[in-house]
């Protein structure tokens, strides 16, 4: 909805106004839709304050094929229901009639208003400062009655999904239309129930064919390097734009490691060397012998990487807060009173916000993550070792045949278990995310947090496994340098060919032959038919590959880019393009995608750091392989004992030196600081006060 939609993009009336002047195509649709108040039309507001003449589509609700219309009616006025008579406090449109197969959904104002307090998002005070927004002091805040410039249009999406979610029954209700097994229980979630009985089969936030048009022309159409962040969050919401913003701070943080891997590749004979033999597979023998200056490339490279990952983390952190902080999720509120809609159990009082809820014992919880849910991951991480297995056997096969043959074939073939390795562990990288997420829904935890965070660690572990287990078992136990460094440019040159191929060309391809003809659509289609096309686009997956993908190159430069300075070079001309392919994705092959509110990268940043401590680790123990400190070290007298001491001497006072460093770079700018303790102390007065008020009244 464009601003000349109105000032008020959450409110509804059943009363529209026709607008005598042209309109856009997105503007008609819009119009035409809110215009359809004749007959059923949009639920009613009570509130005048909510009062508009245009109603903004924010959501679409599908409807399974045999719903009955008692029952879209029923769900209608639920959603259109105050809050406080167990409604949603929602704005609904049948869409056609009363039989259709979808319902849109709105929101009013006061819904809007009250959400924005109860997520703890900060907005613009009349003083011009960032606070934490009361309902209280509505009027106090700027642009609190023009819903379109005081929320973005992906918080006002968003609170539609959250509303929807919080719907649970006030009493035992039988559902018009439905089975008794399907009945309503006290506190039962209503949505859940509706999805579980068929009800509901699919909602989805609407795109803005205006706001996206322009969003994609200043994203990755032109010519231009910066990312409009701010237009980022505002259409896709926060935790998308904290992605993207995160993407090109790390690559643009990888200009000095790539420079530095140029130098120590053009001013070392021994690394030219050592990168044609990582790409021939042959011993390079015309190339002027140079040790000297090798293992000093190579130890720069080793220190610096260890250096660059710290700094690069901590001037993230700083760099999130300051977004935070323009994009009001300094403070965010969790939701604590309120289960997720997915968690189920017996219903009972919860001892700490004394409602009746369903219950679930943590000691149950505890019982299917150690007998369920461990026993498959470790299963998982045994399938990585048998991969690992199979690398290993393939590798020997083929060098056998290569030694015998020595033919251009046989070269090729070199690469052959790398490949299939690679193709072996994104596979079964794909297969673990869904049975990860099946067993986190079974261990049915209370929390979205809790559930997000046992979720998000499950991945974890496989990824560092699966990813990093042959290179680490290369490094430390076969202790095979020129088999580390071919293995590592395998993993960089075909795994991000094979990224863009499953993430970009085949969902192109997809949507350009099979998906694109079907929904092929004219000015003239009605708007509940341009609305229902969008849902034929596949479901975004989601930022967990994403993530994943810039961790496993994080370590790759961190841990390993010593044996192949090239590295942070292949990762820069990957990230170059990752960034306009990965926004054309989500922009034009996907739905647009529900997203919450949120604060920072949350568990990956730890991720990150977890990664860079590591590092230390993994550094000075190939600079213990090195064949010229090998000889430098027993040159001095030094046995292998006392050089195994003096390399974990130095790795303590490298991991010293990182730690001084984190101190020493503050996690957010001063003044951000200053701002937040602020917001804090403001939440806390508006707190007291309003218990005051609640107390005299």
């Amino acid at each position: 909805m464009s601003k000349a939609d109105g000032d008020e993009g959450g409110g509804g009336s059943s009363e529209t106004a026709q607008q005598p002047e042209e309109k856009t195509p997105a503007e008609g649709l819009l119009s035409k839709l809110s215009a359809a108040t004749i007959g059923p039309g949009w639920t009613k507001v009570s509130c005048p304050c909510c009062v508009s003449e245009r109603v903004e589509p924010l959501v679409l609700v599908k409807l399974g094929e045999k719903v009955r219309p008692e029952t879209k009616r029923w769900l209608i006025k639920v959603i259109g229901a105050p809050q406080k008579d167990g409604g949603a406090g929602l704005l609904a449109h049948p869409g056609e009639d009363a039989s259709g197969d979808i319902i849109v959904v709105s929101v009013p104002r006061c819904t809007l208003l009250k959400a924005t307090e109860e997520l703890g998002l900060c907005k613009t005070y009349r003083s011009g400062d960032m606070e934490a927004f009361s309902y209280h002091d509505r009027d106090n805040f700027k642009d609190s009655d023009n819903m379109e410039v005081f929320l973005t249009l992906a918080e006002r999406q968003y609170i539609v999904k959250y509303e929807l979610d919080g719907l649970r029954a006030q009493r035992d209700l039988r559902i018009p239309g439905l089975s008794d097994s399907y009945t309503l229980h006290h506190r039962d979630n209503i949505w859940q129930k509706l999805v579980s009985a068929g009800v509901i089969v699919d909602s989805f936030p609407l795109h803005n064919p205006d706001q996206l048009k322009d969003l994609s022309e200043a994203w990755y159409s032109g010519n231009q390097l910066a990312q409009p962040l701010d237009a980022v969050n505002g259409y896709f919401g926060s935790s998308v734009a904290f992605y993207f913003s995160f993407l090109d701070f790390y690559t643009w943080s990888l200009l000095p490691p790539a420079i530095l891997g140029l130098a120590i590749t053009y001013f070392s004979g021994e690394v030219q060397k050592e990168m044609e033999e990582s790409v021939s597979a042959s011993p390079v023998t015309d190339v002027e012998e140079d040790s000297g200056p090798t293992v000093g490339g190579h130890m720069i490279q080793a220190v610096f990487s260890m250096l660059w990952s710290t700094v690069v983390m901590e001037m993230w952190k700083r760099r999130s807060s300051t977004l935070s902080y323009r994009w009001g999720t300094l403070h965010l509120a969790e939701r604590f009173a309120e289960p997720r809609p997915g968690f189920h159990g017996d219903v009972g009082v919860n001892p700490v916000t004394g409602r009746m809820e369903p219950l679930f014992p943590e000691w149950q919880r505890d019982l299917r993550m150690a007998l369920v849910s461990v026993p498959v991951v470790g299963l998982f991480l045994g399938l990585v070792l048998l991969g690992m297995l199979g690398f290993y056997w393939g590798e020997a096969q083929v060098q056998q045949l290569h030694t015998d043959w020595d033919s251009l074939l046989s070269q090729t073939l070199i690469y052959m278990p790398s490949v299939l390795h690679i193709l072996y562990t994104n596979v079964l990288s794909t297969l673990y995310r869904t049975v990860a997420q099946s067993l986190t829904e079974y261990e049915n935890h209370r929390e979205q947090s809790a559930f997000e965070n046992h979720l998000t660690a499950k991945i974890l572990v496989f990824t560092f496994f699966n990813y990093f287990a042959v290179l680490f078992h290369i490094a430390f136990f076969k202790q095979d340098v020129p088999l580390l460094r071919k293995r590592l440019a395998s993993l960089l040159i075909v795994t991000q060919l094979i990224n863009q191929v499953t993430e970009v060309v085949i969902p192109f391809l997809v949507d350009r032959f099979i998906s694109a003809p079907r929904r092929t659509e004219s000015e003239d289609d009605p708007p509940e038919d341009k609305f229902r096309n969008q849902g034929t686009l596949p479901v975004f997956p989601g930022l967990f590959a994403e993530y994943i993908e810039l961790l496993v190159q994080f370590g790759y430069l961190s841990l390993f880019s010593c044996v192949y300075p090239l590295t942070a070079v292949l990762l820069l001309i990957n990230n170059l393009t990752e960034i306009r392919s990965d926004a054309y994705k989500i922009c034009k092959l996907f739905r647009k995608p529900f997203c919450p509110p949120v604060a920072n990268m949350g568990v990956w940043q730890i991720a990150f750091e977890v990664l860079s401590f590591v590092s230390v680790v993994s550094n000075c123990w190939l600079l213990l392989l090195s064949p010229w400190l090998q000889e430098l070290c027993k040159g001095g007298g030094m046995n292998s004992t006392n050089v195994l001491l003096l390399a974990v001497l130095v790795e303590h006072v490298l991991i010293l030196v990182k730690m001084v460093m984190a101190v020493l770079i503050p996690d957010e700018p001063d003044w951000i600081r200053k701002k937040r303790e602020h917001i804090e102390y403001t939440s806390m007065q508006a707190l007291r006060e309003q218990k005051l008020h609640s107390e005299e009244s």
